[in-house]
């Protein structure tokens, strides 16, 4: 009971330090919605593939097309939203406190952030869609841990801290989202557009890219003492870190190691060609001058 007492202490104390801007808002004032969401999400990661195992994969490409292309037109919209009040009020990329204050740019960028947590709710619908559509080989301990965590996270960061370095975050990995969403639209369109879809690859290391640079910037932040709340500039950097760890081992699995098996196929595959070749000759022989298979 002492230890409960002590953190409902602790969270009241937290309280006294959250951004009066976003008071009120929608899944913003208690952590329950958000607590709600992630428990509803990972029960239906446990029970989905059971409850479908006996029954036909759902085929959902119309429906797929149009999600993808509207989580992409909203992730632009956030991007675009962040991007322009950021370059309006001179956000610097190193170190931008978070402060309190009720300008339009600033409410802009409080706005967008906040459209980019309820984001990652609608996000978790990416997993519904590999559950009904049986692909359960896409539910990787990195896509779960990835899509529910970020929705725990921003959820902290639109409580606590919407504005200032919390920014720039956001704005490249919505852009990136823009660029993901739309391979994937495409992608659900038909096998016509696998000839245009040859960038896949690239969206990991793009990501990986974004990993490195956010925990290159944390570390700066703590260097040189940036006025913005320590604990999520540590929080940033271990998080960081996790997602360097797991989409690495997801880039060097899914092209690096799938590479070299492929080489080793072909390489068999050659070999085994070469093989029947001989072996036809060998059967080649030539009795009193007339040549027998």
């Amino acid at each position: 009971m002492d230890l409960i007492k002590r953190v409902q202490d602790y969270y009241n104390w937290t309280l006294t330090l959250t951004d009066p801007r976003s008071k009120g808002w929608l899944l913003v004032e208690t952590p329950w919605p958000t607590l709600c969401g992630i428990i509803i999400y990972l029960t239906s990661v446990y029970l989905g593939p059971k409850i479908m195992r006996n029954r036909k994969p759902f085929k959902l490409n119309n429906l797929l097309v149009v999600y993808n292309l509207a989580m992409a037109a909203l992730n632009f919209y956030i991007f675009w939203q962040l991007l322009t009040a950021s370059l309006r009020l001179n956000y610097s990329i190193f170190c931008e406190p978070c402060r309190q204050v009720w300008t339009p740019d600033e409410m802009q960028i409080v706005d967008a952030v906040w459209w980019y947590y309820f984001s990652k709710l609608l996000e978790f619908s990416d997993t519904l869609f590999f559950i009904l559509r049986k692909k359960d080989n896409q539910l990787s301990f990195l896509h779960i841990y990835h899509h529910s965590t970020m929705f725990a996270f921003w959820w902290i960061g639109i409580k606590w801290v919407p504005s200032g370095s919390t920014a720039y975050p956001a704005i490249v990995n919505s852009f990136i989202h823009v660029l993901m969403y739309t391979y994937y639209g495409l992608a659900a369109i038909g096998p016509q557009m696998n000839k245009y879809l040859w960038w896949k690859r690239y969206l990991t290391i793009i990501q990986l890219i974004q990993f490195s640079g956010a925990l290159i910037l944390g570390f700066n932040g703590l260097r040189i003492d940036c006025e913005f709340p320590l604990w999520m500039q540590y929080t940033l950097c271990g998080y960081m870190v996790s997602f360097l760890v797991l989409f690495g081992r997801f880039y060097v699995n899914a092209y690096i190691d799938d590479h070299k098996q492929r080489q080793k196929e072909k390489h068999k595959e050659k070999l085994l060609a070469n093989n029947n070749e001989e072996t036809i000759k060998d059967k080649n022989v030539i009795v009193n001058g007339k040549k027998y298979e």
